[in-house]
């Protein structure tokens, strides 16, 4: 059985911009079923934003380690927005970090994050 994960933008980041913990991060993520909110584009999108402002002298490799981002096939699911809304409060989380939590608790899967407060949250009663 084919196990479902959700995974945030800083794993995928990771992942896709070649960084020190990619390795890792496809190796928690190999031969599962991946979901993610669809505002991880959008955060997607704002990593390699910020990368092009830091990272001038990389601009081409970094445009094209983004658009080879859809090699790794992610679901896009639809957050309960009141629901991930609640989460957030009773977490401190995001609403963006929420979404990722309330996905997990969803469908009981592992949240793949590098983001140490949103992997706590995922940890403690409040992400189960």
């Amino acid at each position: 059985m084919i196990s479902v994960k959700v995974v945030d933008a800083s794993a995928l980041a990771s992942i896709v911009f070649g960084e020190d913990t990619a390795d890792a991060m496809t190796e928690r993520l190999e031969r599962s079923r991946l979901i993610a909110p669809a505002l991880l584009d959008f955060e997607m999108a704002n990593i390699c934003k910020n990368k092009l402002r830091t990272e001038k002298t990389q601009r081409g490799e970094i445009l094209s380690s983004f658009a080879d981002r859809n090699r790794i096939i992610i679901q896009r699911v639809a957050v309960d927005i009141d629901d991930m809304l609640e989460l957030a409060i009773q977490s401190g989380l995001s609403a963006y970090d929420a979404s990722y939590l309330w996905l997990a608790r969803q469908y009981n899967a592992e949240l793949i994050t590098l983001d140490k407060k949103l992997n706590t949250a995922f940890l403690s009663k409040i992400g189960r």
